[in-house]
């Protein structure tokens, strides 16, 4: 199986531009209810994704003086939930979002296309266990 056929095109999905402030940041994951969020350039290159804690930590830091006009580019951690390529295997795939909600995907050039979620992936094989059950 394809990993795309699981794809929630960008489209479909909320991400925020790595310039936006903290502020803007936080005003678009609560409205969007998430936890962690894709991070892209205005060219739509994937640079990563920042998480509530991400701005918790920034803003109870005594350094930062809660400031919130800071892009948060600035305080994205530069190792959470990396990209898979298009071509991700189901392999691949299964090994990253054991460990996280979502895996965001890129083309060839870097540019962000979509997110796998976990939930997607787990009704995936739910189904194929029903039809091979059902075949049996």
């Amino acid at each position: 199986m394809n990993a795309l056929f699981l794809l929630k095109s960008k489209g479909e999905v909320a991400y925020l531009i790595d310039m936006y402030t903290i502020e803007q940041g936080l005003v678009t994951m609560r409205e969007k209810h998430y936890t962690a969020i894709p991070v892209i350039t205005h060219d739509g290159d994937y640079v990563g994704c920042i998480s509530e804690g991400d701005f918790l930590w920034h803003i109870v830091n005594p350094q930062n003086h809660a400031r919130t006009d800071v892009p948060i580019r600035q305080i994205m951690r530069k190792d959470y939930n990396p990209a898979v390529k298009i071509d991700v295997s189901m392999e691949g795939l299964l090994e990253r979002i054991k460990v996280q909600n979502f895996v965001p995907v890129v083309d060839d050039r870097n540019k962000f296309i979509g997110i796998i979620t976990r939930k997607d992936v787990i009704c995936y094989f739910q189904n194929y266990i029903e039809k091979m059950n059902e075949a049996q």
